[in-house]
């Protein structure tokens, strides 16, 4: 290993020979370039090979390049990169080869490498890196992509591109961003070919020896890529992702109409069909604004033109009465109610349109959950509050089960101060089952606490008790302690405490919120405290280190505290924690003895 390492260091020598020489590095420089490659050197050449120090060498080669970059622009020289350069980017491929070699599977390493190629401009050792890279990840689409696309685009060679995403298709016949990356390189080889031949024929030359195919100029390769696709992959998303990618071409005219008329003769029950119909409105029959053209006329342009994009719409939920294709229309109309407008006739009318077709899909029982929501946001930020409360009212109806709606309706009723809050609380919780009315209940008694007197509220607080599951009556105990100790004292928060512990589930929160409060008080007793740390012990002793931890701070600390206690209670939390949960213990009492913690 030794005579290995000793002949790739001396491997360096006329490299840094040449540095020192040009004045890029002194001599002290080159010894500790020596000095680090030697350890690095070693480390690769051990019998159990780390990635790391692949990782760690070549960056440290990769910043020696930076550096010799900086020095050379710095001093303005510019000669001997074959010797030095070239060396170093010889020895960092040679890194990489190595480490692809040894773990294959990675997939970042190789990124790598190919990024380490495009930053150097290493075009040939690049094409060896992306063959043997997508010979061992042949089933990773966008390594193929990514191949492709620097044939076509660095190396402007379409052919080569082709012939990837022909390969790439053989391994992954029905995949959908495979196709439409073989689509777009098609156009963009047709569009290349077209300026050309435009070039050409405006420098007067004669085109006899170059072969331009008129099928090729019209994009005649990627219709065939086109039906190809179609044939295997269904689906409206695949056909509208080709159509955008052939509207970036302003020689596809026929094209993006066959795509088109295919879209609307297979997927015509489709609302994504529906919802790019409409909004196709928006781009028809446009021409380009003048300087002389007011702003009155443009709003009037863009009014008409969303009247026929609802009139589509319109069309639509009457032929494919679905929800997803209501919730297209919705969606729509609250885009351009959204859109920034100086019109406020423009927007008025927005909003008209949108809350219409809120109400149209209302009536046909077509409205999901979350576009009640969204219809009730725009009532409320339109000061339609009548309206709104209405709404709330029908969501419960069609959503009686659901919690997120009742807690949206009450929301509303709270928002305006409405007297039946409470009577919709009582219907809310009649309807939904008990498992999941958590929410409801924390809306309820937040609510209380700011309306109802104190007894009511913790009647309200008894009865939640009652109603919840007992994991999610963990988080009414805590509020009910809270509240207590704010609304009504020491003492009765005290007593509360004491019958709260009589009925399981507890969180380690209720413990410590009870600490907490002991804490706050004037004649702070350890008694009380030690009451209120067994019993968390108890119930979290064997799963959480820092509660024995903060009993033991506690005894050493308090004024009335036994410091004497601490080692029994190091004794007990040894016996009662699990798993490695003991060792971290022992080595925070360690901390906490010596001062540390």
């Amino acid at each position: 290993m030794a005579e290995r390492i000793e002949q790739r260091l001396e491997d360096r020598i006329p490299e840094l020979e040449q540095l020192e020489r040009v004045g890029l590095f002194t001599r002290k420089e080159i010894r500790a370039v020596l000095r680090k490659a030697t350890a690095l050197e070693y480390k690769i050449q051990r019998r159990a090979l780390r990635k790391e120090d692949f990782i760690n060498y070549i960056q440290y080669e990769v910043n020696l390049l930076e550096l010799i970059k900086k020095r050379r622009a710095r001093i303005g020289y510019s000669f001997k990169k074959d010797e030095i350069e070239y060396s170093i980017l010889h020895r960092v491929h040679s890194l990489f080869n190595r480490a692809t070699g040894k773990w294959k599977d990675d997939v970042q390493l190789w990124l790598s490498h190919v990024a380490f190629c495009k930053q150097w401009n290493a075009k040939h050792q690049l094409s060896k890196v992306f063959s043997t890279m997508l010979a061992i990840h042949s089933n990773k689409p966008a390594l193929w992509i990514m191949a492709a696309k620097w044939e076509m685009e660095t190396r402007l060679s379409s052919e080569s591109a082709r012939h990837l995403f022909l390969r790439a298709l053989r391994f992954h016949p029905e995949c959908p961003k495979l196709y439409q990356e073989y689509f777009r390189m098609e156009l963009m080889h047709a569009e290349k070919q077209r300026k050309e031949k435009k070039e050409f024929e405006q420098a007067k030359m004669d085109l006899g020896e170059f072969n331009y195919s008129e099928e090729i100029l019209n994009g005649e390769m990627a219709r065939i890529v086109y039906r190809d696709a179609s044939q295997k992959i269904k689906g409206v998303e695949f056909q509208l992702a080709v159509l955008s990618i052939a509207k970036l071409f302003d020689f596809t005219q026929d094209l993006q109409k066959e795509i088109l008329e295919s879209l609307q003769a297979r997927y015509a029950d489709d609302p994504l069909t529906w919802d790019y119909m409409a909004r196709r409105e928006l781009e028809l029959g446009s021409p380009q604004p003048t300087e002389h053209t007011t702003k009155q006329k443009k709003v009037s342009e863009m009014a008409q033109k969303e009247e026929r994009c609802c009139a589509v719409f319109d069309e639509a939920v009457r032929a494919v009465p679905t929800e997803d294709m209501w919730k297209c229309y919705i969606t729509f109309c609250l885009e351009r109610y959204n859109r920034k407008t100086n019109s406020e006739q423009l927007k008025q009318k927005r909003l008209e349109r949108t809350l219409s077709v809120f109400s149209k899909a209302h009536e046909s029982n077509l409205l999901s959950e979350a576009l009640y929501k969204q219809w009730l946001q725009l009532l409320l930020d339109s000061s339609l509050s009548e309206k709104a409360v209405e709404v709330a009212e029908a969501a419960t109806r069609h959503f009686s089960q659901s919690v997120e709606t009742w807690q949206m309706r009450l929301q509303v009723l709270i928002q305006l101060k409405r007297d039946d809050v409470t009577q919709c609380f009582e219907e809310a919780i009649k309807h939904v089952k008990s498992k999941g009315t958590l929410p409801l209940w924390t809306l309820w008694v937040e609510w209380s606490e700011g309306t109802n007197s104190k007894e009511d509220t913790e009647a309200l607080f008894q009865r939640s008790l009652r109603a919840t599951t007992p994991p999610e009556s963990v988080t009414m105990k805590e509020k009910y302690l809270d509240w207590t100790y704010r609304n009504c004292g020491y003492k009765k928060v005290k007593r509360l405490f004491t019958s709260l512990c009589e009925n399981r589930p507890f969180s380690l929160d209720f413990f410590r919120k009870m600490i907490q409060i002991e804490k706050e008080q004037e004649s702070c007793k350890m008694l009380h405290l030690r009451e209120y740390y067994e019993r968390a012990l108890r119930e979290f002793g064997s799963t959480n280190t820092d509660l024995w931890l903060d009993y033991v701070k506690e005894e050493l600390s308090h004024p009335q505290g036994k410091p004497e206690n601490s080692g029994s209670i190091h004794w007990r939390a040894m016996k009662m924690l699990q798993g490695d949960l003991v060792e971290d213990f022992v080595s925070k009492y360690t901390l906490l003895q010596t001062g540390h913690l």
